[in-house]
């Protein structure tokens, strides 16, 4: 089916037809719309700015943070 013959079958329907195929089209715009990227880089870069990050970076303690939290549960659950 080519252009012509589609335009010539939507001006041979009556407006309510006609207003149909329109908000079809303006469907299958969105339904098929490429997805736009999300910028994941942006909230990685503004947490990478937080003052939590790298905070206990200077604690001899914290050098092994599995082994610092089996040494905290066994002093308080014994």
């Amino acid at each position: 089916m080519n252009t012509q013959t589609v335009m010539e079958g939507f001006s041979s329907l009556p407006p309510d037809a006609q207003q149909q195929v329109a908000d079809f089209i303006d469907f299958l715009k969105v339904r098929y719309q490429k997805a736009k990227p999300v910028k994941k880089k942006v909230a990685r870069a503004a947490l990478a700015q937080e003052a939590f990050i790298g905070m206990w970076r200077e604690r001899k303690d914290m050098q092994d943070s599995s082994q610092w939290v089996r040494e905290l549960r066994s002093k308080e659950w014994s």
